[in-house]
């Protein structure tokens, strides 16, 4: 299950928090890392330094451009954030979200998520927070919570590995039985797909302002990564929505 995680670094300035975010990761077990428009150079002599034995996650990083790009073809994640907000969504702590990634990862054996860190100066913007399905805090001194980026993700890769050594040796085998497709979970690129067709048609109706979105951008979120929304869900509002809108057109036209 370990290889189906994705540890996402959004703008990393220092190639030694990368090197050292690489290193974390490897003696947890884990090998993807993605990082998303990173400032600095993987490929950095003090990365590479700083991975101690790690050089080859860093050689096999994928680079993307933006935080939607790496998060595509994820069906749930997670945002890492010590910045106090207002959310709509309850925080997880680092314990409990490792239960809630087992068992997505147990359910659905083909999916895919994602932990996802800010940078070292400003950590994740709101939009980006607002990207992820849940926001995660790593309870800290309310006086000093700020923790290093590498450290951050140490702690995380820590407590996700011990959840899913704790896995049932019996629920990581193949599965005999290939799962329908229509039941297997959106990815988050479906979820943003069925957000932006949804605010289109509420904004023909009168019934959502572009201008003045409040939080019903938000909530819309909410709602759809809390039902884990499957594929035929989607085609099944997608479907309702362009059913809507022809029926705009047509009425627009007489």
């Amino acid at each position: 299950m370990r290889d189906r995680v994705d540890f996402v670094l959004v703008r990393p300035q220092h190639p030694g928090n990368i090197g050292a975010a690489a290193r974390a990761l490897k003696t947890m077990g884990f090998s993807r890392l993605v990082l998303v428009a990173p400032v600095a150079d993987p490929c950095d002599p003090t990365a590479i330094a700083r991975a101690s034995g790690a050089a080859d996650l860093l050689a096999q990083a994928r680079v993307v451009e933006t935080l939607d790009a790496a998060l595509a073809d994820t069906v749930f994640a997670a945002a890492f954030t010590a910045r106090s907000r207002e959310y709509v969504v309850d925080f997880r702590t680092p314990e409990t979200l490792s239960q809630e990634v087992r068992a997505l990862l147990e359910d659905n054996p083909a999916a895919r998520v994602a932990l996802v860190f800010g940078n070292e100066a400003h950590g994740l913007r709101n939009d980006e927070v607002w990207r992820c399905s849940v926001p995660v805090a790593i309870p800290a001194n309310p006086q000093y919570a700020s923790l290093n980026l590498a450290a951050a993700v140490q702690i995380a890769a820590y407590v996700l590995a011990q959840r899913l050594s704790e896995a049932n040796d019996a629920r990581s085998l193949p599965y005999a039985v290939v799962p329908d497709p229509d039941t297997m979970p959106c990815t988050l690129a479906e979820i943003e797909g069925v957000v932006a067709h949804f605010l289109e048609v509420a904004a023909a109706v009168d019934f959502y302002d572009p201008t003045t979105p409040k939080r019903l951008e938000a909530r819309l979120r909410r709602w759809l990564h809390r039902s884990r929304l499957e594929r035929a869900e989607a085609n099944i509002l997608r479907g309702f929505l362009k059913a809507c809108a022809r029926r705009l057109n047509d009425h627009h036209g007489v």
